[in-house]
């Protein structure tokens, strides 16, 4: 099999492509001389005509797909675009419209994006995952499909949550692009409009058992990590996630973002509000609405918290009230628990039942109003003005994604609290001026330690990503916001400086995982935390600095057609 060519004559690759801002010299060793216009462009002149382009588009899909396009056609303008405009494009890349992607996969799909596995390889996926055209692989993000945001099983369309988490991981902590591998498990949908839509793109087939799926990941892992060893793996978006978690978190280098992510950048802001909260630990009060993995995930990380702070762990969880779509979860409530909504179960209600959240809020008097409930305005006028009686400031998260999911927004929270709510929300809300005075709202996103995450046990070669290298994110997070950031509302820092934020949260990873004995890089035991951030600096990838391509070196020496026609022979 030979390698095709466009009509313009030269092969297509995504890591291969020419650009305006190379200079002549670059352009005649790639071979692109004469294959765009003459004029060398500064980075500049480049990133102005893409945001012209971008402003072009008239609604947010349109702009997903631009962005998209952008990415594969020139990876290092796109990642030049993405740092210089990070709090404008971020949404556009993940939250709040890669839901809207998703919906629409397999409509707006265009080209190949990531690597998809189905569970009728199965026996076959080293080889599968070996045809994935990159070498040096050292992080992918995983899911199948089944949860994916607020909006349900989507099978295969799911793909746009692989591919903008990995465009985060590469924007915020500086992972190289060709280091990263978007994949999605198909194993099947129970969604019955996908199974009759002629335009979707995923097998047609009922979702496989739990012990089929457990099974297909065994072999996956193996895969994964005999093509790619020491790979770091993050799950994403399944409908139950702790039984891959609990199976794999010691043997592989590996975390999930819903459960663990989810649940550190929470702790992280719930840290910030109580250093500033008159209520000490033993007397907070805290109601969840929503008792699915991701909350449950997030109480636990605040219960190991408490404990921290000094509460043994049976008073640090009876700190903690859930309720579900049956009010308030108690041990004598008459239904069968799911196994994780046990360890959160109440005993001490003397026989009441509490069937929805007015009834808890008004019988608990909550100093913390979590959401994850995926119910828009849940956290009605009531709720939040009783809030603000109970309290002098109230910490009210409504975490629910998209936006449209919100519990509530941003000035309702701060309308109906007298402008006193401490607040985070998992989706972007704008400012809200109170009393003159403008308050900025903090989103609660996981961004803030995933990329983290990822970067430090990367760099340290983690054997596995402990409970405690995920606490540790949280705590190091919570040290990075400033003081005038605190006094305009915030609980997190700005997104302006994420990328300095992640190396904070690298640092503290990549030291718990050397005080645990997990990393495999001694080269980096000894240097100061200020050489340690100068070296983890020096390891981010940085689109402003790359004036070829990644292969460059390796196209030249080899000769380039060489290559591409053995590669091809492979195949």
């Amino acid at each position: 099999m030979s390698s095709k060519k466009s009509s313009t004559g030269y092969r297509q690759s995504r890591a291969f492509h020419p650009d305006t801002s190379h200079n002549l010299e670059t352009r005649k060793s790639l071979r692109t001389y004469g294959l765009t216009p003459p004029n060398v462009e500064s980075h500049a002149l480049q990133a102005q005509r893409c945001m012209k382009q971008l402003e072009s588009k008239t609604s947010p899909i349109e702009k997903y797909i631009y962005l998209s396009n952008l990415r594969n056609s020139n990876v290092h303008l796109f990642y030049r675009l993405v740092l210089d405009h990070f709090q404008t494009l971020s949404p556009l890349i993940y939250t709040p419209v890669v839901g809207e992607a998703c919906l629409k996969w397999s409509e707006i799909y265009q080209q190949p994006e990531g690597l998809y596995l189905s569970y009728k390889d199965r026996g076959s996926l080293k080889e599968i995952v070996r045809n994935w055209p990159q070498r040096n692989v050292e992080m992918t993000v995983v899911t199948d499909g089944s949860r994916i945001l607020g909006l349900g099983d989507l099978g295969v369309n799911g793909m746009g949550i692989p591919v903008g988490k990995l465009a985060l991981y590469t924007g915020c902590a500086g992972i190289r692009p060709e280091a990263t591998l978007p994949l999605t498990i198909d194993l099947g949908t129970n969604n019955e409009k996908l199974l009759k839509d002629p335009l979707y793109m995923g097998s047609r087939m009922k979702r496989v058992s739990e012990q089929e799926e457990a099974a297909f990941l065994d072999e996956l892992m193996v895969a994964l990590n005999d093509v790619y060893p020491g790979i770091v793996v993050q799950f994403e978006d399944f409908k139950n996630p702790f039984p891959a978690l609990e199976r794999y978190q010691y043997k592989y280098s590996c975390f999930n973002d819903d459960i663990q992510g989810t649940g550190a950048v929470i702790l992280a802001g719930i840290i910030t509000a109580l250093r500033n909260s008159d209520i000490p630990v033993k007397d907070q009060r805290a109601v969840f609405m929503g008792a699915g993995s991701a909350g449950v995930g997030v109480a636990k990380q605040i219960v190991e918290y408490f404990m921290k702070e000094g509460l043994t762990e049976d008073e640090a969880r009876k700190c903690f009230w859930f309720v579900d779509t049956k009010g308030l979860i108690t041990n004598d409530r008459g239904d069968k628990l799911a196994q994780h909504k046990v360890y959160f179960s109440r005993d001490d209600n003397d026989g009441k039942q509490f069937k929805a959240l007015p009834e808890v809020v008004d019988y608990v008097k909550p100093t913390i109003l979590m959401g994850l409930s995926t119910i828009r305005g849940i956290f009605d006028e009531p709720i939040l003005r009783k809030m603000a009686l109970f309290n002098k400031n109230p910490i009210i998260f409504p975490l629910s994604n998209p936006s449209s999911n919100a519990e509530c927004t941003f000035e309702e929270a701060m309308k109906f609290t007298d402008g006193r709510a401490m607040f985070a929300s998992g989706s972007p809300f704008p400012d809200y001026v109170h009393n003159g005075k403008v308050m900025h709202a903090s989103q609660g996103n996981n961004m803030y330690v995933f990329p983290g995450i990822g970067l430090g046990s990367i760099l340290c070669k983690a054997a596995h990503i402990s409970q405690e290298m995920i606490y540790t994110s949280a705590v190091a997070l919570s040290s990075t916001l400033h003081d005038s950031e605190f006094s305009s509302g915030m609980l997190y820092p700005s997104l302006t400086r994420i990328r300095s934020v992640s190396v904070i949260v690298a640092r503290e990873v990549i030291r718990e995982a050397q005080r645990q004995g997990l990393d495999r890089e001694p080269s980096i035991r000894k240097l100061s935390d200020e050489q340690l951030d100068q070296w983890i600096m020096s390891k981010m990838y940085d689109p402003r600095k790359e004036n070829g391509f990644p292969e460059l070196e390796a196209k030249v020496e080899e000769g380039w057609e060489e290559r591409e026609e053995r590669i091809a022979a492979k195949l």
